[in-house]
């Protein structure tokens, strides 16, 4: 069983900066591609960040240039650093992985989320 599991959020000041890391644990063949995604109350999940196998990112015109997404393939660690924070900000922030479990066993895996407040 795959679980991914966030930390490092919390509150901090518009300006400030967090690094979220999402660990993934289990039983794991594979890790394809990685995303963060963020939900602010009363609106919808957004993807804003995304790292393919290769490295390769991308990310939402929201956060371009003040995030940055990257991956330890050897400790199955995802990273999110956020610099500049905003109050718009503000949100639950959930990684989502397509990680091969198994022989034959490709998912998509969420974890649970961590907040971010950013409020002064």
């Amino acid at each position: 069983q795959v679980q991914l599991v966030e930390s490092g959020g919390g509150l901090v000041q518009p300006g400030g900066s967090l690094r979220l890391s999402c660990a993934a644990s289990g039983t794991i063949f594979s890790i394809y591609h990685m995303n963060w995604y963020r939900q602010a109350p009363g609106k919808q999940r957004d993807l804003i960040a995304h790292i393919a196998d290769d490295g390769t990112t991308n990310y939402a015109d929201s956060v371009t240039g003040r995030f940055t997404i990257s991956r330890d393939n050897v400790k199955n660690t995802l990273y999110l650093q956020m610099n500049n924070l905003k109050p718009e900000d503000t949100a639950v922030y959930y990684c989502n992985g397509l990680i091969e479990a198994g022989p034959r066993v490709l998912k998509n895996y969420w974890g649970h989320g961590t907040q971010v407040t950013v409020s002064s």
